[in-house]
């Protein structure tokens, strides 16, 4: 699944990239909010060959997070994989990523901040205040990954059919599964995979009006976790 913003400069190359390195059968689902989006005509171009490609509206208005929860509802799959439009994200890592569902796993995230994992570029002050949730939420709530807000992650429908989203910003909403799944005995794990900085088109990330939201789910995490030891 790939939200998409008027994103005329990366699609195809996304799309390009996502046949080259992705072997498991899959249905690529690109979420838009609006008609007038620029990424539309690109795309349309692109599926008069390809039939494995299917725009979804967003079916809440506009915004990432609404375009997020409209694809976690269109998918008719057992599993779904997020990843953004700005060819940010290692999607060689997706077959591997695959491997470790049918292994048993019901969420496998990306992972930034593991032993094989990097992250090449972007604001410095949004990787460490990221890396230090990551990591301090897997050592202190023992949650299975290093990087628990990196958005590139795979899961199953099960968990997200049994999963209240309550997140209101944008991108915490992954941050927010994750920890629900691991409290309700899910089985997650995670995979090395790198990041880079995107060099073209804008971000939809927006740092200082996410941040709260981020650590409302880091509070959660804590909050539940101290609960269950006492």
């Amino acid at each position: 699944m790939i939200p998409v913003c008027n994103g005329r400069e990366n699609i195809k190359l996304t799309l390009a990239e996502i046949e080259d390195k992705v072997k498991t059968a899959r249905r690529v689902l690109i979420i838009y909010d609006c008609d007038e989006d620029n990424t539309l005509p690109v795309v349309r171009e692109w599926t008069d060959t390809k039939r494995d490609i299917a725009l979804v509206k967003n079916k809440y208005g506009r915004g990432v997070l609404t375009a997020i929860k409209t694809g976690f509802e269109a998918v008719e799959e057992r599993l779904i994989l997020v990843t953004m439009v700005a060819l940010s994200d290692d999607l060689s890592k997706v077959d591997e990523m695959f491997k470790k569902i049918n292994d048993g796993y019901d969420i496998v995230c990306g992972s930034r901040y593991m032993r094989g994992g990097e992250q090449q570029g972007g604001a410095w002050l949004k990787k460490l205040l990221s890396k230090a949730a990551g990591i301090s939420l897997h050592f202190s709530t023992g949650l299975p990954t290093h990087d628990v807000t990196n958005s590139f992650k795979m899961y199953t429908k099960k968990v997200l059919n049994d999963i209240k989203i309550e997140s209101r910003g944008g991108f915490e909403i992954g941050m927010e599964i994750v920890i629900k799944a691991f409290q309700k005995g899910y089985r997650s794990t995670e995979g090395p995979s790198s990041w880079c900085d995107r060099e073209r088109g804008n971000t939809r990330f927006r740092l200082w009006k996410w941040l709260p939201k981020y650590m409302k789910w880091y509070c959660f995490a804590i909050n539940t976790r101290c609960h269950l030891i006492h």
